[in-house]
């Protein structure tokens, strides 16, 4: 049997309020998946209230932490638990995320720009529908340009916002842009299976996007976006047949918050070799 390589990357616990399973459930299932390990990111604690109805509050970082760690001491040695979070990008929070990301040692930080969060609505929502999509593209460039994150999650989130009016072949220009600021931070984008139960049933980001990703030669994570056991790893071999077929070579993730590959075919050989053990 191949060795395992591929990790859930995306994966959140139940003190984010809509996500059901312990992290170390969560590493059982990676587990029982062929993968190598599991990085819990949950939604971060964020200031003011900031949409607190879909995140842990910040008394409960520490809770967070623990949990985490429970499940990397249970599985040590046969599935890698690796601390991670999923932190949200609205300008004006950089500060406050700066120092929240110093307060443990995150092996893996997710930026998020969440179209559908009240705070966000509030200062973007009555715009036509083009200049929403200019903004969230601008916003997620500059997440990028700040630094603090090593992904930014389902890159393509607005078309769900706007799924009536979603016409990417009239806004693809705006998101070249976006890809090109992108491109020249090196920070990588997540190809995100969880978006094809969303309102535009489909990867997130769409298939044109992700190969004008490759043209530019933007790093890609997979990640399931895992609300429950049951979705790790879900979708991770058509996810990277796309990725190929597109033309990607390697897949990453990180450590340490440094990026590693895994070349393509060596991660859906170890897919299909775990799917076959399973099976006798």
């Amino acid at each position: 049997m191949n060795q395992r390589l591929m990790y859930e990357t995306h994966s959140h616990t139940p003190l984010c309020k809509h996500s059901r399973g312990l992290p170390i459930e969560f590493a059982a299932a990676a587990l029982e998946g062929g993968l190598a390990g599991v990085f819990t990111t949950c939604h971060n604690p964020m200031p003011d209230e900031f949409d607190s109805r879909v995140r842990m509050s910040a008394g409960e970082f520490t809770e967070y932490l623990e949990l985490v760690d429970r499940a990397r001491r249970h599985w040590a040695g046969r599935v890698d638990v690796q601390l991670g979070l999923e932190a949200d990008y609205l300008p004006g929070y950089e500060r406050y995320l700066e120092h929240q990301l110093r307060f443990a040692p995150f092996q893996y930080v997710i930026g998020s720009v969440h179209p559908h969060l009240p705070e966000y609505g509030r200062r973007y929502a009555d715009q036509r529908p083009e200049d929403q999509v200019a903004t969230y593209f601008g916003l997620l460039a500059e997440c990028a340009e700040t630094k603090l994150f090593d992904c930014l999650a389902h890159p393509d989130l607005i078309k769900n916002e706007l799924a009536d009016d979603w016409r990417p072949d009239d806004c693809f220009d705006t998101i070249r842009n976006s890809l090109d600021r992108i491109a020249a931070t090196g920070v990588a984008l997540e190809l995100n299976t969880s978006g094809r139960y969303k309102r535009i049933a489909e990867m997130n980001p769409f298939p044109a996007m992700l190969a004008a990703m490759c043209e530019r030669g933007i790093p890609v994570v997979v990640g399931g976006d895992a609300h429950c056991p049951e979705r790790v790893g879900e979708g991770f071999a058509e996810a990277l047949m796309q990725l190929e077929a597109i033309g990607y070579t390697e897949v990453s993730y990180f450590i340490n918050r440094e990026r590693r590959g895994v070349p393509i075919t060596a991660a859906i050989e170890s897919l299909v070799d775990a799917t076959m053990m399973a099976a006798v």
